[in-house]
């Protein structure tokens, strides 16, 4: 060759068949003998065969690339149909074993079959691999492009300041991953954040989707706290923090043993659903405060918010987001603040809810409160579902009646009677007072309450059924001492009943029991009102006239009809009574209510009318210290009542010694404390008459 290489060209000129291999030194020599081929005679099969073996040679010289054009030429000036078959195998660029096989076939229409496979299946070969190497290509290709215009995309978000969307986006889905959300929430999370990549960030709807998802990352889905299971430590922790409430205590403890056993005994997926308790009773007697202490207690976090005049429904259940500035409602916002699913959550003065035109926020309530339904809370703006059933709903009421059946039948009632004296002197030692020490920067060893100090600030300057004003009263006094200690005048004070006049001045209120009742027709009966059960005088006189009855004091049509009733019943019963006949006619009775500014209504001043009534018609003076309540029939049936338990601590708070209460209303003993009882004598009635005997 022109470079001094050799090159040799050698063809094969027939079979042989191997009989022995004859090793030399160098090189490998056999005894072999000839192998004969058989004639081929032309046939349309044969010549077929040839132009198909022809026709799949070309496809393949179009798709292999060692192959040429004149290697198609050197096959087809070959006669001999076994030589092409040979010829085509010995081009291919296939596996030795394969040639070999095509080699060591005698019959030269099977060898052309054989050589058409072999040629099929190189092509098919090559095709595949053309086609994987076609999609590599494309998938580069696509890769490449999507890398050229997310480096395009920076440089436009780093010439409009935006070069931290990007990194804010992978945080965002970290925050996700880490907020462990059930799947449902997880999908749509992910969702909004995907949606959100192909929002510009200036857009207004690019901070709506952002503000959504941080909403939902904040929520609490999985974060709870450990209840404290401890029964004693949580009897320990109530009873130090608020004295008395002993009804309401059992039933926090037994809540608490109820989860426990239910813990302990049942399946791991079985929960307990909590209790809607409704705290109901007058102002300041501690239902916010329990609540508090309830959490302490069960070592859960505690969430307040108040409903009292809240009108909107979204207040509760939050704003659609097509809305501009839509928020959640209150139950999910406060949750994220209390960063738990499982708090005590305080709904206040659910009695004081309103509604209007934007919805009615009562309704809106029913889905949170019922234990039914609860675990799937929806809110509007947040449109998937929150579990609150692990919550425990405590609400408060001043009155029970104004809140709605619907909401009130969800909850458990405790009532929140007012305190009586010895009470109060209690809650005061062991909380108020020092309480007030603490805060106006004294020392226990500065001032110093005594007993009887206590108990006149409690009978002469307020008169309340909780301790608000009382402790505001102790502040006062605690303002003075703190006044007179800076301005060196006094060391330390004791306040006795002589300094509680001293700082405080005159006497708020009086005691008018005793000096009202010296004279016939002023009868004293017991009332019931949102703040606790109350005392109220009612005053009969007569005068010259023609049989007319009138009221004043500003009465409720209630209380004017049951003064009807007692005129007509005295009128008709004139012979049991020892009336005259035509006693009526020459005279005018007057009923006055005293406190004529403050309206007066209820089922419950009819024995306590015709008694002050027939005490003035027979110029008969009512027993000392007599209280009365309830409602009469014309028929003279003494009628029963509600809130006697609170209308008998109000006796007993204004020193009545004796209650005449309905039959009926026997049953209620069992509520009112024993240290009322044990003070008051209460006698019950069926009949007018027997009214009459015990009264006059």
């Amino acid at each position: 060759m022109p470079d001094n290489s050799k090159s040799a060209i050698v063809q094969g000129i027939g079979r042989v068949k191997i009989q022995k291999f004859i090793k030399e030194k160098t090189y490998f020599t056999a005894d072999v003998s000839k192998v004969s081929e058989k004639a081929v005679k032309k046939s349309v099969e044969i010549d077929t065969k040839i132009t198909n073996l022809t026709e799949i040679f070309n496809q393949l010289i179009d798709l292999a690339p060692y192959l040429s054009e004149e290697q198609a030429t050197t096959l087809s000036s070959i006669a001999d149909p076994g030589k092409i078959a040979d010829r085509a195998v010995s081009f291919l660029n296939i596996n030795i074993g394969d040639k070999q096989n095509i080699l060591e076939i005698i019959d030269v229409s099977t060898r052309i079959d054989s050589t058409i496979k072999l040629i099929s299946k190189e092509i098919q070969r090559i095709e595949l691999g053309q086609k994987i190497q076609s999609d590599v290509q494309d998938e580069i290709s696509k890769s490449q492009r999507e890398y050229y215009l997310r480096e395009q995309l920076k440089a436009i978000q780093k010439e409009l300041g935006d070069e931290d969307v990007g990194l804010e986006f992978q945080e965002l889905a970290e925050k996700i991953k880490k907020a462990k959300m059930p799947k449902k929430v997880d999908k749509i999370a992910n969702k909004e954040l995907n949606r959100m990549k192909k929002i510009p960030s200036h857009s207004p709807e690019y901070t709506v989707s952002r503000t959504y998802l941080d909403w939902l990352i904040d929520l609490p889905w999985n974060d709870e706290s450990n209840d404290n299971n401890d029964i004693s430590n949580a009897q320990n922790i109530l009873d130090e923090d608020h004295y008395g409430l002993v009804k309401v205590k059992d039933r926090i403890l037994e809540h608490l043993a109820v989860r426990n056993l239910k813990k302990i005994r049942s399946k791991k997926n079985d929960i307990l659903k909590s209790p809607i308790l409704c705290f109901g009773g007058p102002p300041g007697t501690g239902k916010t405060s329990i609540g508090k202490s309830i959490a302490k207690a069960m070592g859960r976090k505690f969430v307040r918010i108040s409903l009292g005049g809240v009108r909107d429904e979204a207040e509760i259940r939050g704003h659609r987001r097509t809305y501009i500035g839509a928020l959640p409602g209150r139950i999910i916002a406060s949750l994220k603040k209390a960063k738990t699913k499982n708090p005590i959550f305080m709904l206040d003065e659910i009695d004081k809810l309103g509604m209007d035109f934007r919805g009615d926020p009562s309704s809106a309530l029913l889905e949170v409160l019922d234990p039914e339904q609860n675990f799937s809370f929806n809110d509007h703006y947040l449109e998937v579902d929150f579990d609150l059933s692990n919550i425990m709903f405590i609400t408060t009421a001043n009155q029970i009646d104004r809140i709605p059946g619907p909401l009130l039948d969800r909850m458990e009632v405790l009532d929140f009677t007012g305190y009586i004296i010895e009470e109060k002197v209690e809650i005061s030692k062991k909380h108020l007072i020092p309480k007030q020490i603490k805060e106006h920067g004294l020392k226990k060893s500065e001032i110093k309450f005594s007993e009887n100090g206590i108990k006149l600030l409690i009978d002469s300057y307020t008169r309340e059924a909780g301790v608000r004003n009382l402790e505001r009263q102790i502040a006062n006094v605690c303002r003075k001492v703190a006044k007179d200690i800076s301005a060196g005048s006094i060391k330390k004070s004791t306040i006795s009943p002589l300094k509680v006049s001293e700082y405080l001045g005159p006497i708020i209120f009086h005691s008018e029991i005793a000096e009202r009742c010296k004279k016939p027709g002023i009868a004293i009966g017991l009332a019931w009102t949102a703040f606790g059960g109350d005392i109220l005088f009612i005053e009969a006189s007569k005068m010259p006239g023609k049989g007319a009855l009138k009221l004043t004091g500003k009465l409720g049509d209630v209380m004017k009809e049951s003064a009807e009733a007692a005129f007509s019943y005295i009128r008709t019963n004139y012979k049991k009574l020892s009336l005259d006949k035509n006693f009526y006619k020459d005279i005018d009775l007057h009923i006055h209510v005293p406190a004529g500014a403050i309206p007066k209504d209820g089922p419950s001043a009819g024995i306590t009318m015709i008694t002050a009534m027939l005490s003035v018609l027979k110029n008969k003076k009512i027993k000392n210290n007599l209280g009365m309540t309830g409602e009469i029939s014309l028929r003279g049936n003494v009628l029963p009542i509600g809130g006697l338990k609170e209308k008998a601590t109000a006796a007993h708070r204004a020193g009545i010694k004796h209650i005449i209460a309905p039959f009926q209303n026997k049953k209620d003993l069992e509520e009112i404390p024993d240290r009322v009882l044990k003070d008051l004598k209460i006698t019950f009635v069926k009949d007018v008459e027997e009214v009459i005997k015990l009264s006059l």
